[in-house]
């Protein structure tokens, strides 16, 4: 995305943050990661087939848990999302949803919060959840672009205030 706020690839796009986080539903201990592309996009009764278990092994002070997916073994486990941030599921708003104020060309990908969540289960199929998984690994990249955001504003505060005469 570019400074002003647009996105170089063209595709600009709004998410509605109106409903407050009481509701919509939570999520927490019930969304995961799989290793896997599923092409389907509707409703399922996965809690019916999906039920991870703790293993009672501890790797990397992570808990591992197994569960099984079209017969193949799973092996992951439940990450908090970082202090300070929050897991959504979004939606497309369907067009009829939408105010005719929000329906120009700028404002065509509408989005809207569908749930909340506050950890979320990440799932190999070859090998042990690790601490060095590229899922686990990305979330440092929050601490670094704190940390980032804090010398640039510290450089721009000190750069601006100067004396005169």
């Amino acid at each position: 995305m570019g400074l002003d706020g647009n996105s170089k690839a063209g595709i600009t796009g709004t998410i509605n943050q109106k409903k407050s986080e009481t509701e919509v539903p939570n999520l927490t201990g019930k969304v995961h990661l799989l290793p896997c592309c599923i092409k389907y996009d509707g409703p399922s009764a996965v809690s019916h087939y999906f039920k991870p278990k703790l293993t009672g092994v501890e790797v990397e002070e992570m808990k591992v848990e197994e569960a099984h997916f079209r017969g193949r073994k799973l092996q992951g486990a439940t990450i908090d999302i970082p202090k300070g941030y929050s897991g959504f599921v979004i939606g497309k708003k369907s067009p009829g949803k939408r105010k005719a104020s929000d329906m120009s060309e700028k404002n065509s990908n509408t989005w809207e919060i569908t749930a909340k969540f506050e950890n979320i289960t990440y799932w190999n199929h070859d090998s042990l959840p690790s601490k060095v998984d590229a899922f686990v690994r990305s979330l440092h990249w929050l601490s670094v672009a704190e940390a980032l955001l804090g010398l640039v504003k510290s450089y721009y505060s000190q750069s601006l205030h100067f004396s005169c005469c």
